[in-house]
């Protein structure tokens, strides 16, 4: 049996009206779906980020009323990057296990004021508190020690978890450490602290504006290519995720989000375990460039480079469009 001919078959026949385009959508956008980049940093007073428009770096006191926010707009979720000051960076990055770093302070700020109404996510790695801006302790010639900074990761991840942190989210790509996390979780009682993880990230030029937020830019000594992935590699995420899953992650994040959709397929489709993207700084960063220069409509551009991780498989994104996406579909 051949498929129907035109005019038989119209395509845009369920095209025609706003209420058959809804009813026969394929993908649907949800605030649930979304998770808010948050960063917080010593101080009385909002900091806007340059290389950002529209996102600051928000002082601890004022970081329960951003998750509030989140909460009332449908976000079920906020992450935490801290902007460590520079006197309390070292080499190998000890602030990171400091039970009253920004981190934790936060977390606590906001459990206070939010309770379980809304879930905390915070980063696990070490390019916010060392002092040369790599995510682990280097030797003598700069290179990454995968087993010296897992240790360090298995520290910090229980120290944010003693906090109240709801997700544990390596973004390191130390080989090994979800494991070493999980382990250390289980055995500390953390039973039911997730674990996602930064499972397929990529050492990308689209990490630049973040980098600014965290304060981390000025100090990196080379790049992170012996631990990031090659941007070349594709069957190579495919390995990192089972590596992962097989530890113990609950859920993986591929990193950067659109220019890897196809990542996030290849992933959900081998896997079928919860996929999550980062639709990263630079890709804020364009968007908001790409409408102040009128190549399209904001609101219109956000919405849709959102439902493309959607429509590629993703459960959810983290985006620092995130609140202003779920109000425009709350709307």
């Amino acid at each position: 049996m051949t498929d129907p001919a035109y005019p038989a078959t119209r395509l845009r026949r369920t095209r025609t009206t706003a209420w058959s385009r809804a009813m026969v959508r394929e993908t649907r956008l949800d605030p649930s779906d979304l998770i808010w980049p948050l960063f917080v940093t010593d101080g009385d007073e909002a900091e806007p980020i340059a290389s950002m428009p529209g996102v600051s770096r928000w002082p601890v006191e004022m970081i329960a009323d951003r998750a509030a926010e989140a909460r009332e707009a449908g976000i079920p979720c906020v992450a935490l990057f801290p902007n460590t000051p520079p006197d309390l960076r070292s080499d190998r990055g000890d602030e990171a296990v400091n039970p009253d770093n920004l981190m934790c302070r936060a977390i606590g700020e906001i459990k206070d004021a939010c309770g379980e109404d809304i879930g905390i996510l915070t980063d696990v790695a070490l390019d916010p508190y060392t002092s040369h801006g790599q995510d682990g302790v280097v030797d003598g010639g700069g290179y990454v020690l995968n087993d010296d900074t897992v240790s360090i990761l298995v520290e910090q991840a229980l120290n944010q978890a003693q906090a109240g942190a709801d997700i544990i989210a390596p973004s390191d790509m130390m080989d090994g450490r979800i494991g070493a996390i999980r382990h250390a979780l289980e055995d500390d009682g953390y039973t039911n602290v997730q674990v996602m993880a930064y499972a397929a990230k990529y050492a990308s030029a689209f990490y630049g504006p973040f980098r600014d937020a965290v304060g981390s830019r000025g100090l990196l000594k080379g790049d992170k290519k012996t631990y990031q992935m090659d941007p070349a590699n594709a069957e190579e995420a495919l390995r990192e995720v089972a590596f992962d899953i097989a530890e113990g992650a609950d859920s993986v994040m591929v990193k950067p989000g659109m220019p890897y959709l196809d990542i996030v397929r290849r992933v959900k489709e081998r896997f079928e375990v919860p996929v999550f993207a980062y639709q990263v700084s630079g890709e804020y960063t364009m968007i908001e460039a790409g409408a102040a220069a009128g190549s399209g409509e904001r609101d219109a551009l956000v919405l849709e480079s959102l439902l493309a991780f959607k429509r590629a498989g993703c459960s959810g994104m983290l985006t620092y469009h995130a609140l202003d996406a779920a109000r425009l579909l709350n709307s």
